[in-house]
Order: C-alpha cells, then structure tokens, then sequence
C-alpha cells in the first residue's frame, strides 16, 4: 500500500494522532512537575504559576528532605549495581564459554526468574531478614537488590560476552595465560560498553525501587530518596505539591546525568543491541 494513495493518507493521518496523543500523555505530566516546581501556590491543575518562584526547591534542599536521602539512593544503588555487575560477569563467562547441555535450560530459568512478582517474596524475605538479625541492614538490602537484579543482568552479559571472539581466548591460554588473566584482560576490557549498560540498567532499577527498601529499611536516615517521598503526603490527604515536583526534579538529575553519561560513552547507545539478542 502506497503512502500516496487515499488509505496510505488516512493510515498515515492515524498513526501520527495516536502519536500525538501519546506525546501528550507524556508531556502533560512532566509540565506540572515544572510549572509545580516554580509555583507557591500548586496544585494538581496544570497551570503557569502566577509568580515563578524557586521556594520550593530551597525548603527541600536540606540535609534531612534530599541529601541524606540521596546519599543513601547512591549507595544503595551504586552498590547493587557494581555487586551485580561483578557477579553477573562471573556467571556469564562459563554458560558463555561452555557449551553444556544445562547452558539452555539454565539460561530460561533464569529469565523465568525475571518473572517473579517481588511484592510475592517479601513476606519470607522480612522474616529471613529478622531471624538474620539484618533487617534495618542497607547492605543486606543490597544484597537482597543484587539478588533480584541478577536474572537479567546474568542474560545480558551473557550476550554481550557472545560477541567477543573466543579465538582472542584461545590465542593468550597458548601463551599460558589462565582463564581468569583471560577473562580480566581480553573479554571484560572488550565488552565495556555492555559492561556499562548492565551497569546502568541495574542501577536504575534500584534507585526507582520503593517497596524493598520501605520494607527492609526502617531507620529515616537510612531509607533512600524513593522512600523519604513521603514526607511530602502530610495527614488527611495533604499534599506538598509545589516541594513534591522541586524534589522529584531533584531525584531525577542523578539518573538523567549518568544516561547521558553512559550513552555518549556508547555512542548514542548502539551497544544496547547486543543486551537484547536472545
């Protein structure tokens, strides 16, 4: 069908309205959360304030509303992501190298583990969790976030480690150079750039987690920014909206800087290809 012909006109006139419309969908909320930001009297309404103002972020840049909070969504984060990264590389260089019968039904279970509905295992995780006597643990929760973490992250290195030639491999162990030299200075140097997208897509996954850490985490200082959000819903339905966009805006310079970051160090992010080949 031509795009020129009637129908090839209407179908075209279609698919760019029900673009439109999902432009719009996105673009509706992030003009409240600026025009909210710069607003002292805010609402749900999406308005030009009628005096910009920027209030609402010098109330929330304190110690105790952002950067404590940040500190910990960092750590937290930051942590789950390198744990990860480490273990999944580690996991992958065999069902990578290795042709074994288990390779293929280990590689499903463990997409199938990617399915599991994390809101299903935090009850026996709470009460594991305190008979440990690790509850109100950061690091236990991030080892916990790594857990979750590792099924796709095993799978996307894993694809990427196809792609770096094994006769590299093959030509060092002549020279006697072990497996691990190999692995440390031939493949992991080859595959950085998937390195850094399993990095960033773990990352991410973490610092927007809220119900793990408001489970596992009870001290204030220690719960990261996606938990400390509810100091902006007071009682009875009272909402801080103007202080809730300035630090929504706040919470998302970290993630957006390390995007930006990551995807010019892959030049433009062609390398997140090869973490979806299956």
């Amino acid at each position: 069908m031509h795009m020129t012909s009637p129908r090839g006109r209407v179908m075209r006139w279609v698919s760019n309205t029900v673009l439109l419309v999902i432009a719009l969908c996105f673009a509706v909320p992030l003009l409240w959360l600026v025009f909210a930001s710069l607003d002292p009297q805010a609402s749900l309404s999406v308005k030009l304030p009628s005096r910009f103002t920027l209030d609402n972020f010098t109330t929330v840049l304190t110690p105790e509303l952002s950067f404590i909070p940040l500190g910990n969504s960092l750590l937290l984060s930051g942590g789950t992501a390198v744990l990860t990264v480490v273990v999944a590389i580690l996991a992958a260089y065999p069902l990578s190298r290795y042709k074994m019968r288990v390779n293929k039904p280990f590689l499903y279970s463990v997409l199938f583990g990617t399915g599991l509905p994390i809101t299903a295992m935090m009850v026996p995780v709470y009460s594991l969790f305190v008979s440990l006597n690790i509850i109100d643990n950061v690091w236990g929760c991030i080892f916990f976030l790594a857990a979750t973490s590792l099924p796709m992250a095993i799978w996307m290195a894993k694809n990427f480690m196809d792609s770096v030639p094994i006769s590299l491999e093959e030509a060092a162990w002549t020279d006697g150079a072990s497996m691990f030299t190999t692995l440390t200075r031939i493949v992991i140097p080859l595959m950085r750039p998937g390195i850094a997208v399993v990095f960033i897509f773990v990352f991410i996954q973490a610092w927007g987690n809220f119900f793990v850490p408001f489970v596992l985490l009870l001290s204030p200082d220690k719960v990261p920014a996606a938990v400390s959000i509810f100091n902006f819903f007071g009682q009875y339905g009272a909402v801080a909206y103007g202080q809730l966009a300035a630090f929504s805006i706040i919470y998302s310079v970290p993630v957006i800087a390390l995007y930006v970051i990551v995807s010019r160090g892959l030049g433009g992010g062609n390398a997140l290809a090869g973490g979806i080949k299956g």
